[in-house]
């Protein structure tokens, strides 16, 4: 495996970053996770965008964009798998042992691992933690990503592939690394921005090509919706047949089954739409 470090390729094997990084000590940075196939990646205008939306947010330098692009193309020449998962990760960089940044600038790393298809439903549990949608990082894709590390092994445990936030007022906000979507008589919907959620690249998609309404959601919305289904970037559009304990048989329903197909053709048209 090749990765971009310190401006150029290295063998994934022998490439080091300082255990004094920032974005290790203190989880200062930000990420993308970008689809990639057949060494093609998808909607990576859009990532970069929010790239450096977060990277404003954290308060770090704008990534050189020209530079990322670079370095995607050249992990992605090294190692054209036919399903990728490009990871562009951007740290404070070399810091103290505290909270205050050093002055040694940010670090770029941009990895890619192969992967799966996803199955085309899934189960998912609700957990007992929130989202704050008012804290200083909501919003924003950052590295700091313990508390999804903890949600997830939860859904883990009980048989499920994600878990699902609701925020500190009661209100459906998103999964650990997925937006989620409700049919609801018909429609969709989906919980807005200010709930606390992520601006997915995919949740943004498939509202666009769906017509999804962005409303506020009761977080109890699981267990009355007609069908649910998560987007991100490597599920698509993947249908839920289980919510904790209530089953939705036959997911995808025709709702959720037609945003698949929606996604899939639209996607399959333009790779950076």
């Amino acid at each position: 495996m090749k990765i971009w470090l310190d401006g150029g390729l290295q063998d994934g094997d022998s490439a080091r970053v300082s255990v004094f990084d920032h974005g290790l000590t203190v989880g200062d940075g930000v990420f993308e996770t970008v689809k990639a196939q057949e060494g093609r990646p998808f909607a990576l205008t859009r990532h970069l965008d929010r790239l450096t939306r977060s990277a404003r947010g954290l308060g770090l330098p704008d990534p050189d964009l020209d530079e990322v692009r670079r370095a995607c193309a050249a992990v992605l020449e090294a190692d054209p798998v036919p399903l990728g998962r490009l990871r562009i990760t951007y740290t404070g960089g070399y810091g103290p042992l505290g909270s205050d940044r050093g002055e040694h600038g940010p670090t770029l790393v941009v990895a890619l691992g192969a992967t799966t298809r996803r199955a085309d439903t899934t189960a998912v549990v609700t957990v007992p933690w929130t989202r704050n949608e008012r804290g200083a990082v909501t919003g924003l894709k950052t590295t700091s990503y313990a508390e999804n590390v903890v949600a997830l092994a939860r859904a883990h445990e009980h048989g499920a592939t994600e878990a699902l936030f609701g925020n500190t007022v009661g209100q459906l906000c998103e999964g650990t690394g997925s937006n989620v979507f409700v049919v609801l008589d018909g429609e969709i919907h989906t919980p807005p921005l200010h709930s606390g959620c992520l601006a997915g690249i995919t949740r943004a998609l498939t509202v666009e090509w769906t017509g999804a309404h962005e409303t506020d959601l009761p977080l109890d919305v699981l267990d009355r919706a007609d069908e649910v289904f998560l987007t991100s970037t490597l599920r698509d559009v993947q249908a839920v047949h289980r919510v904790d304990d209530r089953e939705l048989p036959g997911a995808p329903g025709p709702v959720t089954a037609k945003a698949m197909r929606v996604f899939e053709e639209r996607a399959g048209d333009d790779l950076d739409p």
